[in-house]
């Protein structure tokens, strides 16, 4: 289950993050109200996964994970473009994540 909580988390904050630009800058209710909820169920799942899989390796993998969905639905809903140092800086994040879950010693409780 706390796979799924994270990736609950995950997909909460990255619809929360989306709906920040469009609040524009908390001048949009419908957008503003996204942006406060789905902080609040993102921090509540995250904090549910938390129970079993070790602080450092579930924080790696929802920052991880959140950066390259946000960077994709900026790129599909506003039209931003992702310079090649950016796509190789995200490469290296996911890359860190997958070293921290093949090869790290902490055990998923």
């Amino acid at each position: 289950m706390e796979w799924l909580y994270l990736s609950i988390s995950i997909l909460a904050e990255v619809s929360a993050t989306t709906a920040l630009k469009a609040s524009n800058s908390f001048t949009r209710p419908l957008p503003s109200l996204v942006v406060v909820t789905g902080y609040g169920i993102s921090f509540y799942f995250l904090s549910l996964a938390m129970h079993r899989i070790p602080l450092g390796v579930a924080y790696a993998i929802w920052s991880a994970v959140g950066v390259v969905l946000i960077s994709v639905a900026g790129a599909l809903l506003f039209g931003q473009r992702l310079s090649s140092p950016a796509v190789a800086g995200m490469t290296l994040i996911v890359a860190g994540v997958i070293v921290i879950n093949v090869f790290s010693p902490a055990p998923v409780h």
